[in-house]
């Protein structure tokens, strides 16, 4: 029960943080401050700090449906931060994008400290990905400068060489880093740095040598990730928080019995988990890897001989590489029989198998490839642990230097290994009856000199993850996000997260006055189930409806609608059009803007990246187009195995996941219409089933009420 003192501490706060902004209360912040605060205000603690028993019904996961212009990101922080603190538990806010991670580190929580009269501490915690790797830095300007990098020269493949423009780079990084003029994090350097660049100077977990590192005290990771334990609030995003848990959770952020997780951005947290346990693998390119690794072993060992037991270990491998590569190259031209079944020409680009049930013609194969992939995991561990413990044995015979430069391309063949054994035992062992099955898929991938395939599967609900990993285990949980609700409910999301139906369910509407715009279907519009039909009349349509001197946002659902629209639009159109593809979608956003400050009109098409996360207030749009209702892609093999799953247990795929998943992206991109309570204009749907199909009525009706003009 939430006390009076604790209650008096979140309405003190909230009040000073209001008048020192001069800022007036909104109906449902001031909502969702309450119903957050009482669902933490559930939690009761054991004599070990560990919520009790007694809370496990979902009464301390709180989610929370908040509208554009709620001020959500205030309404969770203040009440969470205090229920934190009081319950002695750390406050983990994990977000979706980096934009929003930054938002609330450098302005929500430095104004919320500044104004509302709360002591706390706050620090942002990254991926070791995200951060510069000192030990390669070294390596990578020593050879440059040398020529010379054994490991480079063992393993092309994995250090692809350097070029001077790398070289100019890397050097002015270290000078950086050595006048303290950057912390060694990718998102603080001042230009932006392409992935294959970062790639070669940061490291992974397996990679990585720890605190046995030469570099350790100067390491950057390191020193960002000492300073999260003495901190109140760690702000993260949902990947590190799935791979923290990936790991037993604690390992990287404190575990989840420790923890007040609120996840904004909530509604990608199903997806991200099924992306995070999802497991691919290509067969060609693995078949060649274990080939290139059997024949650089004697090398490899040659320099880190003596290390411990690595001769022992190491004298198993070749034997294990060449059995893997066998089985591999066994069962390539048997999928590849499968894979010259699919019929492009019908929307298909996968071969994916039935109910997820893999034919027991290759059961026994797949159970061979999981078991030698585990016992070549196995040896690539053993052998990284050797090199590990002679990096801090003063005695061993071998260089410290050159374990070091090793020990990351050991670990990288552990972790192809570790992927591959992941993979196959997907494969190897059939889904329980009582569980949702897997969706396992084959992908013919274009190589030169001809294909390969690449092995995939994935869990195809997010549910029973979340449940085990995070819903049962964290001390309280609040989820939010704009767009939590499809059809006016919260049963899809509670279908693909997993949360419990005892958990507390909100939703509050935006404060924006949505009857001072309007929502139209044109006369002209017809149903989008033609394609072709359906693409001429909007050729037909847009020159009407466009207003070529304000700003306009067209969504399309599909590429090559979007293209064929535009290639038979009027030049003088054209002219106006930015068109997703050209250039970069931030720099197509800033020079939509730049043309509306210019007083010209800028015409933006885009996909359904710009339907979610594109911010753009007042005069930059006034008038959203959307093409047609966004129905999925029903290529996608996850979604296609969902829907399997739910038609062979008696319901109707088409209403419980087609219909309100397209509602959720269509309030989306109407979301983009008003960005600020002073906003208005139009939106025009030009897909005539809204109105004509039942389902498009509901969709209709679950929208923000803006007023509609229905021809």
């Amino acid at each position: 029960m939430l006390s009076d003192d604790i209650k008096k501490t979140i309405q003190t706060a909230y009040s000073q943080f209001l008048e020192n902004k001069g800022l007036k209360s909104r109906y449902g912040q001031k909502m969702m401050i309450a119903e957050i605060a009482k669902t933490l205000g559930n939690i009761e603690l054991d004599e070990e700090g560990v919520r009790e028993s007694s809370t496990e019904n979902g009464n301390y996961i709180c989610v929370v449906e908040a509208g554009t212009g709620t001020g959500k990101t205030i309404a969770y922080l203040l009440p969470a931060l205090v229920m934190a603190k009081h319950l002695g538990k750390k406050l983990v806010i994990s977000t979706a994008t980096v934009a929003l991670q930054e938002q609330i580190t450098h302005k929500d929580l430095p104004e919320l400290a500044k104004n509302a009269g709360l002591n706390f501490s706050f620090n942002l915690a990254k991926g070791r990905g995200r951060y510069l790797c000192l030990t390669k830095l070294d390596n990578v300007i020593a050879e440059y400068e040398s020529g010379i990098n054994p490991t480079r020269a063992l393993y092309e493949d994995e250090y692809p060489s350097l070029s001077a423009q790398h070289y100019k780079l890397y050097q002015s990084m270290m000078e950086s880093l050595a006048s303290n003029k950057w912390n060694g994090e990718r998102d603080t350097w001042p230009q932006a740095v392409e992935q294959d660049e970062w790639q070669i100077i940061t490291t992974d977990h397996r990679q990585c040598t720890g605190r046995r590192c030469s570099n350790v005290s100067a390491c950057s990771f390191f020193k960002a990730r000492d300073t999260l334990h003495a901190v109140d609030c760690i702000v993260t995003n949902h990947d590190l928080v799935l791979a923290d848990l990936a790991l037993g959770g604690g390992a990287i952020l404190p575990a989840p019995e420790d923890s007040i997780f609120v996840f904004d951005e909530g509604h990608h947290l199903p997806q991200k988990t099924l992306n995070h346990f999802a497991h691919h693998s290509r067969i060609s390119s693995t078949s060649k890897w274990l080939d290139q690794s059997n024949k650089s072993l004697g090398a490899l060992l040659g320099a880190i001989s003596g290390a411990g037991d690595v001769d022992r270990f190491a004298e198993q491998l070749p034997a294990l590489f060449i059995s893997c590569k066998s089985l591999l190259d066994q069962i390539f031209p048997q999928f590849e029989q499968l894979v010259q079944q699919i019929k492009f020409g019908d929307r298909e680009s996968h071969y994916r198998f039935e109910q997820g049930k893999v034919p027991d013609t290759f059961k026994e194969h797949c159970v061979n490839l999981y078991k030698e992939f585990d016992r070549l995991t196995e040896i690539l561990g053993k052998i990284s642990e050797e090199v590990g413990k002679a990096m801090e044995d003063a005695h061993c015979p071998v260089p410290k230097v050159d374990l070091e430069n090793y020990y990351p391309l050991i670990g990288t063949w552990h972790s192809r290994a570790e992927l591959n054994r992941d993979l196959w035992i997907t494969y190897a062992i059939a889904d329980k009856e009582s569980d949702a099955p897997k969706a396992r898929w084959l992908t013919p991938v274009d190589q030169t000199g001809g294909i390969d395939i690449e092995v995939c599967s994935s869990p195809i609900l997010a549910a029973k993850t979340l449940q085990h990993s995070l819903w049962n285990r964290a001390c309280g949980v609040v989820i939010t996000s704009a767009t939590l609700t499809a059809l006016g409910n919260f049963q899809r999301f509670k279908m693909r997260a997993g949360t419990p139906d005892s958990a507390q369910y909100h939703s509050f509407h935006s404060p924006f006055n949505f009857q001072e715009s309007t929502l139209e279907i044109p006369p002209a519009t017809v149903d989008a189930t033609n394609a072709d039909v359906h693409t001429l009349a909007i050729i037909d349509q847009l020159p009407n409806i466009i207003d070529l001197n304000a700003g306009t946002l067209v969504l399309f659902s599909s590429k090559k609608q979007m293209l064929d629209v535009y290639e038979e639009l009027p030049s003088e159109m054209q002219d106006k059009i930015l068109l997703q593809g050209d250039a970069s979608k931030q720099e197509m956003l800033i020079q939509h803007k730049q043309k509306i400050d210019r007083g010209e009109g800028s015409v933006l098409f885009g996909l359904a990246s710009f339907a979610e996360g594109v911010d753009l207030p007042g005069k930059y749009c006034t008038h959203v187009i959307i093409a047609k209702l966004p129905f999925a892609v029903p290529d996608d093999p996850i979604e296609a195995a969902l829907s399997e799953w739910i038609e062979s247990r008696g319901g109707n795929a088409f209403m419980e996941l087609t219909v309100p998943d397209a509602s959720l992206k269509l309030i989306q991109a109407c979301g983009r219409l008003l960005r600020t309570e002073t906003d208005k204009g139009k939106i025009s749907l030009l897909d005539r089933r809204i109105i004509s199909k039942r389902y498009g009525k509901a969709i209709l009706n679950s929208l923000p009420p803006f007023r509609r003009v229905i021809n």
